[in-house]
């Protein structure tokens, strides 16, 4: 039995084969911290869109031991830039 065969004997199967391969598909669309530039808004974007939707905002900032702004957010998590100015957790 091939697979055209197969999905036309078990419908709800193939809805759900189907659903599985557009999430794979999409996996090329997702982005790393270190992906995102430098940028304070951009952050908070990335971190709004990761957090499905759900606005994402600054508790506190303060200075690390080196003297770089770190960024305590909402989400439970602290970001700071690296030596190359890409965003990292904390």
């Amino acid at each position: 039995m091939d697979y055209r065969q197969w999905t036309m004997d078990y419908p709800p199967l193939k809805y759900y084969l189907y659903s599985m391969s557009q999430a794979f598909m999409r996996e090329g669309e997702d982005q790393w911290l270190s992906d995102i530039a430098p940028t304070f808004q951009a952050l908070i974007l990335f971190l709004t869109k990761e957090n499905n939707g759900v606005r994402v905002y600054e508790k506190k900032q303060s200075l690390d031991a080196n003297g770089r702004t770190l960024h305590e957010m909402s989400n439970g998590l602290s970001y700071r830039r690296d030596q190359n100015g890409k965003w990292e957790v904390v």
